[in-house]
């Protein structure tokens, strides 16, 4: 990756330079652009599918290379945030699962015994009270066979 191209405004005490979109999310450039608000005033422009533009504005009066560096803090606490989003989008099923394991285990007793109870009388059709389940040959096995031998006589 190359570095932006940036023009330095000194009458308005500016630095602007561009960011391909494509390498870095939203959530990284809007992260880097917050941790700036008290140094320096933050614009964003742009194609956010393509290309940001960000304006830093200093809120004090700065100098070329003053501005140069809080262009390059700008870009490491960038980097500092895109690496944060991809540690964060990688380890989302973990964090998922640790939050859902912490909830359930701060259930009270009494909702994990009624969960259990309603999985036991959801299982209460294996027994079939009412012969539902049993095969119509065999429901009909004595039937049949009372009119074959009424049927032989």
């Amino acid at each position: 990756m190359q570095q932006p191209k940036s023009k330095i405004d000194l009458k308005d005490n500016q630095i602007i330079f561009s960011l391909n979109a494509k390498n870095y999310p939203k959530e990284a450039i809007y992260s880097a652009a917050y941790i700036f608000l008290d140094r320096a005033y933050v614009y964003l422009d742009g194609d956010p599918e393509k290309e940001v533009i960000v304006f830093l504005k200093g809120k004090e009066n700065l100098n070329k290379p003053q501005l140069e560096a809080l262009r390059g803090e700008f870009l490491n606490e960038l980097l500092n945030y895109l690496l944060r989003v991809e540690v964060a989008q990688s380890n989302q099923k973990i964090r998922e699962y640790i939050v859902a394991s912490s909830l359930v285990a701060s259930l009270p007793g009494e909702l994990l015994n009624q969960s259990a109870q309603t999985e036991t009388e959801s299982s209460d059709w294996k027994e079939d009270p009412l012969g539902i389940a049993v095969p119509w040959e065999e429901k009909n096995k004595k039937k049949s066979a009372k009119r074959k031998k009424k049927k032989k006589k």
